[in-house]
């Protein structure tokens, strides 16, 4: 099966320069934690709700005034879409996260992939155990 089999196609992002005021209206209106940050449709970051708690407001900046790119995680985690989901819960053991942005070849956002994508759509629940435990693991190593 490959993750193009299993992913959410609908993704939303939020561009840079946006405030972290709309990007945390963005989350609630879609009731989401993690948004992808898109230059047009390359990803060049991601946003979660934690970022803007730790790195903004528990700092007192303000919302209206920090930038998306200020906060948001640089490093993006992504698979390609043609790619094995096994391929994908691998990843996923390895950086210790719980979704990927998936992209074409062109390197284009294509949808995500999340632990519950891959328990629910593939039905293997040893791929999916086997995956939430070492996500879960605190001995390990995170980003």
């Amino acid at each position: 099966m490959r993750v193009s089999d299993v992913m959410t196609r609908s993704v939303t992002c939020i561009g840079p320069d946006a405030s972290l005021q709309e990007a945390a209206a963005k989350m609630k209106s879609l009731d989401i934690g993690p948004l992808p940050v898109c230059d047009h449709d390359h990803v060049v970051g991601m946003l979660t709700d934690r970022d803007i708690t730790v790195r903004a407001t528990a700092e007192g900046e303000s919302p209206t005034v920090i930038r998306v790119r200020d906060v948001m995680t640089p490093e993006v985690i992504s698979c390609f879409e043609d790619e094995l989901v096994g391929e994908a819960a691998r990843l996923m053991q390895e950086k210790q996260v719980r979704r990927l942005v998936v992209v074409n070849r062109d390197r284009r956002l294509v949808g995500l992939v999340s632990l519950g994508d891959l328990a629910v759509e593939t039905r293997d629940k040893q791929l999916a155990g086997n995956t939430l435990e070492a996500v879960s693991d605190p001995g390990r190593p995170t980003r």
